[in-house]
């Protein structure tokens, strides 16, 4: 039996970030994979640029039942620190919009670093690993056993991930081990993902397939501003995304086509100044052209400024303020960014991410019942709560 202080499954953000944390420690780490290759979502994520962190980080970009939970692991490890490691790596990368951080070159600049750190403290990673059985050990500690051998270890840190993007290797391991030790598990589903459309809008908004806009898509509870893609399958781009994760199947939700500008006020300008256009001319300047008949009638469209009613301009701008969509569903983990739900937050210490009923046992990442916006928040909650973790394995 081989003995080391640590195994971390999962070689992805968190579980990297935990290792060179417990290695800074003198702890005898090993990382153990079932993939071919450390850290395959970092290599993706960002279109292959990895959006790793985000210049303002709040409690408030996360979702979960306990919505403080993640507040200690942020405030112990801030954005600030982790791009204290990119400094030190020299790792070039610049802002976009809302903060976002993304390398200039590559994604692989950031795992090369963890990589490099994880070398520089002695932790083994063991790539293309499967855990057949895992038990508690009547003194303490672990056993864990693999095709190859068993492994014993004093601490055991799940860092196993979610389940989006299956073909990335997600699988539902760290829920399995949560169950097995009596660990509640939050109902799980896929946040940060496009939206499917009922056939018939399906097929009838087919036709502005690549076309985006900035819109405002709201609900009872949230509301974000930010663009929208059209696809062939439904609607997506950042707003959508960013909506995905706070609806409810079945819901109804609110799309503002035109959120910094007010029609209705624009039309009845328009008549106050005789400007005698079709209205199908006239609403060009605001929107896509293959975009108006979908949203309105013929007929309407083919009025002149001057003859529509003032019930009628309410109800054009009615139908472009507040275009209701009742999506079919959403892609799934396929295409899903995040997991939602996962180990629940209140079996854990937020100071530790200790099991509070199983001593020795960690959790860490996107496996918790933490998901974060769009935007490096849930790269950012990775490091934090690997990191958190590693001060204590």
């Amino acid at each position: 039996m081989l003995e080391v202080d640590v195994v971390i499954i999962g070689a992805g953000a968190s579980g990297l970030m935990c290792a060179i944390e417990a290695g800074k420690r003198k702890r005898r780490v090993l990382v153990l994979e079932h993939a071919n290759k450390a850290g395959k979502k970092i290599l993706m994520s960002g279109g292959g640029r990895c959006n790793f962190t985000n210049y303002t980080v709040e409690a408030e970009n996360f979702l979960s039942e306990n919505a403080h939970f993640c507040k200690s692991a942020l405030s112990r490890f801030t954005q600030w620190d982790f791009l204290a490691m990119i400094h030190a790596h020299h790792i070039p990368y610049h802002e976009r919009e809302h903060g976002q951080l993304f390398c200039n070159e590559s994604a692989r600049d950031i795992l090369n670093m963890l990589l490099a750190e994880c070398a520089k403290v002695g932790v083994e990673i063991r790539l293309e690993t499967n855990i057949k059985q895992i038990r508690q050990m009547a003194e303490s500690g672990f056993s864990i056993k693999t095709e190859r051998q068993t492994i014993s270890c004093q601490s055991l840190v799940v860092a196993t991930g979610g389940l989006s993007i299956p073909k990335m290797g997600a699988t539902p391991l760290g829920y399995k081990i949560a169950e097995q030790f009596g660990i509640n598990v939050r109902t799980t589903r896929a946040g940060l993902v496009p939206f499917t459309l009922q056939l018939a809008e399906k097929e009838k908004f087919a036709a502005l397939s690549g076309l985006a806009l900035p819109c405002t898509i709201s609900n009872a509870r949230q509301s974000f501003t930010e663009n929208l893609l059209f696809t062939h399958r439904g609607l997506s781009g950042p707003v959508v995304l960013q909506m995905s994760s706070y609806w409810q199947e079945g819901e109804m939700l609110s799309i503002d086509l035109l959120p910094n500008s007010d029609l209705q006020q624009a039309l009845f300008e328009a008549q106050k100044d005789k400007i005698k256009v079709k209205l199908k001319n006239y609403l060009p300047q605001f929107f896509a052209k293959r975009l108006i008949p979908l949203i309105l009638t013929n007929d309407l469209l083919e009025c002149s400024l001057p003859d529509l009613s003032h019930k009628q301009i309410q109800f054009i701008a009615e139908q472009f303020h507040h275009w209701q969509v009742k999506p079919n569903g959403t892609e799934g983990y396929r295409t899903a960014e995040v997991t939602l739900g996962g180990v629940d937050c209140h079996s854990v210490s937020s100071k530790t991410l200790e099991a509070k009923q199983v001593p020795g046992l960690y959790f860490a990442g996107e496996v918790l019942d933490v998901s974060g916006w769009l935007g490096g928040y849930n790269f950012q909650w990775a490091w934090a709560s690997g990191w958190c973790a590693g001060q204590y394995v």
